[in-house]
């Protein structure tokens, strides 16, 4: 068996790299889009300010872009070191959606961001605005097919175990490409993206303005940033509603945890705002609730309940009693391949193949797994509710605050005062960090919560990861840590060096922005 501790180290190295990863992807999705907006408006305009928009803020986003390749790299490398086990039993899937991602999508986006940078002098306007364009449908795309490989971990479907060769294979690759819990957590990825690329654009450009300097640019920046920062913190919104419903309806446990459910409770179910979370006695001690609210987002109905924790459980525990059937039909299978009994009970038992294997942590032989140790692989089925519940309220809270900002920014656009709020300046100043945040607590509630499992309901986390020494973790694990925080403090200095100078690090010279290219030429 495998012991305990290499686990946590498994998946704390993983986790590490991939919340370091996590801090460069984001901008990069949201940026591109703003860059696609600039550009358009100066090959419409002929403005050269919207050029130098353009130039100035795509020189921060190439700066992001290859920092976050950089860290993308180790993350796939990881799933053969770490996770041999895993690899090998949903490689025949997990493959597929990478593979596309790295031949459709990076090497478009790769190679458009060449040309961006070196096109300048070298293509016509519009043909460089195709470019930015391309450039951000490879950007998307790229997360797109990364967000099919992981819903799939999150919700299985297209794919059957085969026993013969001990692993999960595809049977329908348009069900893993429009699997619901995919499609959602892309869209609600994406728009997650988008808010943060405005939110930097945004404080950036107030950081100007209460320095009265770059008025003109600042001003043209942060109109941008506040319109398509509130269209996308309103998307975040409605697709975290339906992201909501597609977890109620594909992984009723994690749903329960984060909202401290312990019990079924009648519908329509309420929201609890806030609690006083009990653990040790499986309850909560107070909490303060929206009636109807949970219900609605959960099932999308008045009518359907919201199973609790406790039914959950015990739902689970007929399922791992169920699963000690299917693994000692598999192993039966494995000594002899043709035993058409041992076929019979498996093809019976094999839905809760995932849950016997949950008994493996504790005992080799699951034909002697006892009573208490049942009881053990049922709790493991229920991730820790505290750090989900307050995790999802702290990312939701932030997502309002980002949303009101952005209302009022735009709204200053409107009444053209914008710039003259020194209030609303300072504070889209400090909420800078707040989107990164918000991105990385909803990424733990999303990989947290589907613990014990690295494919929900199919294969245990405790069986995913390779046979490797303690020590070799400790140190890969040091070293990747240490490597990464040198990156993201190369990421730091350059963005705050580059922002620092502003549109005059371009080299362009002193003229007046608001002048076409045309006036510019004969003046």
């Amino acid at each position: 068996m495998i012991s305990d501790q290499l686990v946590d180290l498994s998946r704390l190295q993983f986790a590490a790299t991939a919340m370091y990863h996590f801090l460069f992807v984001p901008l990069t999705v949201g940026m591109v889009w703003l860059l696609v907006i600039m550009e358009s408006v100066y090959v419409m305009t002929g403005k050269v300010i919207w050029k130098d928009m353009t130039r100035f803020w795509g020189k921060l986003f190439g700066i992001n872009f290859a920092l976050g390749v950089t860290t993308g790299i180790t993350l796939e490398f990881q799933f053969g070191t770490n996770w041999a086990y895993y690899s090998h039993y949903v490689g025949d899937i997990f493959g597929a959606p990478l593979a596309i991602e790295g031949l459709m999508a990076f090497f478009l986006e790769s190679t458009m961001i060449g040309l961006f940078f070196f096109g300048w002098e070298r293509l016509r306007k519009e043909h460089h605005l195709l470019v930015t364009l391309l450039m951000a449908i490879g950007t998307n795309l790229s997360a797109l097919w990364i967000l099919v490989a992981n819903g799939w971990m999150q919700n299985p479907v297209g794919a059957e175990f085969s026993f013969v060769t001990m692993r999960m294979e595809m049977v329908d690759f348009w069900a893993v490409l429009f699997n619901p819990v995919a499609q959602a957590k892309f869209v609600h990825t994406v728009s997650a993206g988008y808010v943060t690329g405005a939110m930097f654009v945004l404080s950036v450009s107030s950081w100007y303005l209460l320095r009265g300097r770059d008025v003109e640019f600042a001003k043209r920046s942060f109109r941008v940033a506040a319109a398509f920062g509130l269209a996308s913190a309103l998307s975040v919104i409605v697709l975290g509603d339906e992201s909501g419903y597609t977890v109620g309806e594909a992984q009723e446990t994690k749903l329960a945890a984060m909202e401290a459910m312990w019990e079924t409770k009648p519908a329509p179910a309420g929201l609890t705002l806030v609690a006083g979370i009990n653990e040790a006695q499986a309850r909560n001690d107070w909490e303060v609730e929206l009636p109807w609210v949970m219900g609605l987002i959960g099932t999308r109905s008045v009518s359907k309940q919201i199973p609790g924790i406790h039914d959950i459980k015990a739902k689970n525990r007929a399922r791992i009693v169920r699963g000690i059937q299917a693994v000692m039909a598999l192993e039966a299978l494995r000594r002899q391949r043709d035993d058409a009994a041992a076929l019979a009970r498996f093809n019976e038992y094999k839905s809760d193949l995932g849950f016997g294997l949950l008994l493996k942590k504790y005992v080799a032989d699951v034909q002697q797994a006892t009573p208490a140790m049942i009881e053990r692989a049922v709790n493991d089925t229920v991730p820790r509710v505290t750090p989900m519940f307050w995790a999802f309220r702290v990312m939701v809270g932030l997502g309002m605050a980002m949303l009101l900002l952005f209302a009022l920014a735009f709204w200053s656009t409107l009444k053209l005062v914008c710039g003259q709020s020194r209030w609303l300046l300072r504070w889209a100043l400090w909420m800078l960090p707040a989107p990164w945040l918000a991105c990385e607590l909803g990424w733990f509630v999303a990989e947290y919560g589907r613990q014990p499992w690295t494919i929900y309901g199919v294969l245990p986390t405790h069986m995913s990861v390779s046979t490797l020494s303690v020590q070799n973790l400790y140190g890969s694990l040091t070293g990747f840590v240490a490597f990464y925080t040198v990156l993201l403090i190369v990421e730091i200095y350059l963005m705050v060096k580059f922002a620092r100078q502003g549109p005059g690090s371009l080299g362009t010279g002193r003229y007046d922005y608001d002048l076409t290219l045309k006036e510019l030429q004969h003046a």
